[in-house]
């Protein structure tokens, strides 16, 4: 689970009732970074561990995903 996401709800939800002061808001935008850089982090795992294959049985991985595989 990605640890800023409680926190970020919990100002989503302050900000529909009673606003956010200049500090939450500044606290809400950081945190927002951090969670978009701990998903890219994940999707990139999930796509370096991929292999594609054709109903053949054939790797079709693509070329650029390889060379990313390879320089890891």
């Amino acid at each position: 689970m990605i640890a800023s996401l409680p926190r970020i709800n919990e100002l989503a939800e302050r900000e529909r009732t009673i606003g956010l002061t200049y500090d939450e808001i500044r606290e809400r935008s950081i945190l927002r970074q951090q969670y978009l850089t701990e998903i890219r982090g994940q999707v990139f795992s999930t796509m370096k561990g991929m292999t594609v294959v054709d109903e053949t049985g054939t790797d079709i991985t693509p070329t650029k995903l390889r060379n990313v595989q390879r320089d890891l």
